[in-house]
């Protein structure tokens, strides 16, 4: 039995139909992400952030886990003792039978008060006008961390890491800063699996190039 610990990216649901972020086509080509994921913002204006997260909901529901998602989900079940981490919104690791996901930057299909701070399952669309449930006020946003905001699980995200045997990140950019810092925590081995090299290849000890529903499922399959 190993201790694993994880981090996905984007790059583990790009093959799901779940839009990347940096690429040529990503999503931060196609909007300012000050206008619609920073708190600023909201402020400014709340009913596009909110379309914005409706389109990526709708975009959530209608993805199906992967052949990476499902071979993570066996690793998980396995003898290994698997800390699984990701910076991804979706829940493509829950659908793919992972119970314990550690959702560093929020969930697309939850939301969150901003006056109480209550969370809850989020409806396919949310309105700038729609009271929470709990509070009655009308102040709900998603419940994601944006930009400006401090992640989510960060100690024991960082315990996690430091106690692993084996660190890997799977299809993240290794751009968005602390879950890019996380290679550095590790005491262990430490493996990169991305379609090629991140901003941090250099600080990994191994690295496996492809795409995601390829290299992972070897690799899993390999250590089991």
């Amino acid at each position: 039995m190993m201790k694993i610990a994880i981090l996905t990216g984007a790059g583990v649901s790009a093959e799901s139909g779940l839009g990347t972020f940096r690429d040529k086509d990503g999503l931060w080509t196609k909007y300012d992400l000050n206008d619609v994921a920073t708190p600023e913002g909201f402020a400014r204006n709340p009913a596009l952030v909110h379309d914005f997260y409706n389109a990526r909901r709708a975009n959530c529901v209608d993805a199906t886990p992967n052949a990476a998602h499902d071979a993570l989900a066996q690793l998980a079940e396995s003898a290994h003792e698997v800390a699984l981490i990701t910076q991804n919104v979706d829940d493509l690791h829950s659908r793919a039978g992972c119970l314990d996901v550690i959702h560093m930057h929020g969930q697309l299909r939850r939301a969150l008060c901003a006056q109480c701070d209550a969370r809850w399952d989020a409806p396919l669309v949310m309105h700038p006008d729609d009271p929470c449930p709990f509070c009655a006020q009308a102040t709900i946003r998603p419940d994601i961390v944006w930009f400006g905001e401090v992640p989510y699980h960060m100690d024991k995200i960082a315990q996690a890491v430091e106690d692993a045997a084996l660190f890997v990140a799977i299809g993240t950019s290794a751009e968005v800063y602390p879950a890019a810092g996380l290679v550095e925590l590790a005491r262990g081995k430490t493996l990169e699996i991305n379609l090629e090299p991140s901003a941090r290849a250099n600080a990994f000890d191994e690295h496996r190039f492809g795409p995601a529903t390829e290299v992972v499922p070897a690799w899993v399959a390999a250590l089991l």
